[in-house]
């Protein structure tokens, strides 16, 4: 590793994620700084948006007077460009710039005309969110370059006349940046990361089979059919003109050499930092606290009362029906309520949605004394779109009712989970020690930090081998609850029913679990999440770092 150290002078790294809490990429990002300044201390800075105000300030940025103070002076940016300099407030505390960018909006066009005659880039079937991310990612690329010239201009680089500058950008959002590199200071090696394709996210979500059916598909003739040209041709053109290319799974490295047309040069997977979980003497303090809180909560809106030895288990993640396989989770407990198990079995589906807000009579209920069934007894807050939303409209059909006689009840809580939510004003990772068992079964997951999460809470956790998480499991462990923790059940396109009753096995295996047993699980679960540590995954970022260093020399010259 030491000899790793000093491979580079400087590596910037972009994302919309940078300071910005949205996603599954803040949590690598924010993980993966500590390990980077451990390593390369300082000599990493991230790019990411200043979409803050003073009504609305980020609460992970601390921003800085002294940090990079003369490059801030002497910056020559465009006018409606604009940075602040801190640090972000998370292990390591590395440093950020985040930048205004909406003076790139007035200049659009032309950066559009030109990306298209440089690289291909079809911007013309722009729509959404294409043009934010565009002018983020062309500011950001100005300011890269800026930094890029400060350094060597101030002698700040091992070798003024070769600097070894990195300039890595995560996901198609930023893709706009890497290709200005590219352009316009071509002197530093680039690295594209995909943590997901835009085009096979497309169409997993429109219902479509990605993995029967990948080898029939063409990424730009799909694109086309499901109106996601721009997108996926301003991806596939950084995915093709980067210096080293990475995504985070062989799921996903697959799926790219498809539809981008260039396989990773890379498999990078995301590592973890369990620095939140609870130590272990406060852990069984942690454990109770969470009980007690979910068991009050689904007291007050059932009207029936939970024990102790209620087995509660989760799923939880983005709101996406189908590829985080919420569907395959209703399904497959409402298949272990056919078992009748032996204990009452509390399933909690906790995914964020267009939540309204909480329900004032469940806030009562908390707090009565006396406990009355609510209606509708499945849901703990008001929805926008109650009628279409799919997670209520599939408990319902199933037909959970929560009652006396239910052996296994669903309870959707469909707000994020940020310690502010009013019901149960705790976040999901306070909540993570209570649960009995978690449940992931993806079908479109290039890694899964959800079914890491849990195993590092010692929570016995099911995923399939269709997410990143899940063959990495298979790589490298027995995948049997005693052995790791986890269990990966093989899904494939045409399997769902098979999928469906052997999770309902694998949940009932547990419920029936002996505490000693459990116990066992347990520690082989938080053995399986200090494998996935940064330090151990931080060695294929390292060979990134190389890869994307040597192609840039040999392009240069």
């Amino acid at each position: 590793m030491d000899n790793c150290i000093s491979e580079f002078d400087l590596l910037l790294e972009t994302s919309w994620e940078v300071c910005n809490k949205i996603g599954g990429i803040y949590t690598v990002l924010s993980t993966k700084a500590a390990t980077l300044q451990k390593n390369y201390k300082d000599k990493t800075i991230f790019i990411g948006p200043d979409v803050w105000s003073d009504d609305n300030p980020s609460p992970y940025f601390i921003e800085s007077r002294t940090l990079l103070k003369k490059w801030v002076l002497e910056a020559e940016l465009p006018e409606g460009v604009d940075v602040r300099v801190g640090r972000w407030d998370i292990p390591g505390k590395p440093i950020v710039v985040l930048v205004k960018f909406a003076g790139m909006y007035a200049v659009k066009d032309r950066f559009y005309g030109r990306m298209w005659q440089l690289y291909g880039v079809d911007s013309l079937h722009a729509y959404g969110d294409y043009d934010e991310a565009c002018a983020f990612a062309h500011a950001a690329g100005i300011v890269a370059k800026s930094i890029f010239e400060y350094y060597r201009s101030h002698n700040l680089v091992a070798d003024p006349a070769n600097p070894r500058f990195i300039s890595h950008y995560d996901e198609w959002t930023t893709g706009m940046g890497l290709l200005y590199i590219k352009a316009e200071y071509p002197e530093a090696a680039t690295i594209f990361t995909t943590h997901a394709t835009s085009i096979g996210r497309s169409i997993c979500g429109n219902g479509k089979p990605l993995y029967d059916q990948l080898p029939n598909y063409n990424g730009d003739q799909m694109a086309r059919e499901l109106n996601m040209e721009s997108k996926h041709s301003l991806e596939k053109a950084a995915a093709n003109q980067a210096d080293c290319f990475t995504t985070v799974s062989e799921v996903t490295a697959r799926e790219c050499a498809r539809l981008l047309g260039r396989r990773p040069d890379i498999v990078t997977p995301n590592g973890f930092e369990n620095n939140f979980v609870p130590a272990a003497a406060k852990f069984a303090a942690a454990r109770n606290a969470a009980r007690d809180r979910m068991l009050s909560v689904a007291s007050a809106l059932t009207g029936r009362k939970f024990g102790d030895d209620t087995f509660i288990v989760v799923t939880s993640g983005r709101c996406e029906y189908r590829n985080k396989g919420i569907d395959l989770f209703l399904d497959s407990i409402n298949k272990l309520a056919s078992y009748h198990p032996a204990r009452p079995v509390l399933a909690f589906v906790m995914v964020p949605a267009w939540v309204d807000k909480f329900r004032p009579d469940l806030f009562s209920a908390l707090t009565d004394v006396t406990v009355s069934r609510l209606a509708d007894p499945v849901i703990t807050h008001t929805l926008h779109n109650f009628n279409s939303d799919p997670i209520i409209n599939r408990i319902h059909q199933l037909g959970f009712s929560n009652d006396d006689a239910a052996r296994v009840s669903v309870i959707y809580v469909p707000c994020y989970l940020n310690g502010a939510d009013g019901i149960f004003d705790m976040t999901y990772y306070q909540l993570l020690p209570g649960f009995d068992a978690s449940v992931f079964p993806s079908y479109y997951e290039p890694w899964g930090y959800t079914p890491l999460e849990s195993v590092a809470f010692g929570v016995p956790t099911v995923t399939t081998s269709l997410s990143g998480f899940g063959q990495w499991i298979l790589d490298s462990f027995d995948d049997t609850f005693t052995a790791c923790g986890v269990r990966v059940e093989q899904r494939t396109d045409s399997n769902y029913d098979h999928v469906r009753d052997n999770i309902a096995d694998d949940v009932l295996s547990l419920v029936n679990s002996t505490d000693h047993e459990i116990k066992i699980i347990s520690k082989a679960a938080r053995a399986t999440a200090k494998a996935a540590a940064w330090s151990n995954f931080i060695s294929f970022y390292i060979k990134a770092f190389s890869i994307a260093l040597d192609n840039a020399r040999a392009r240069n010259k």
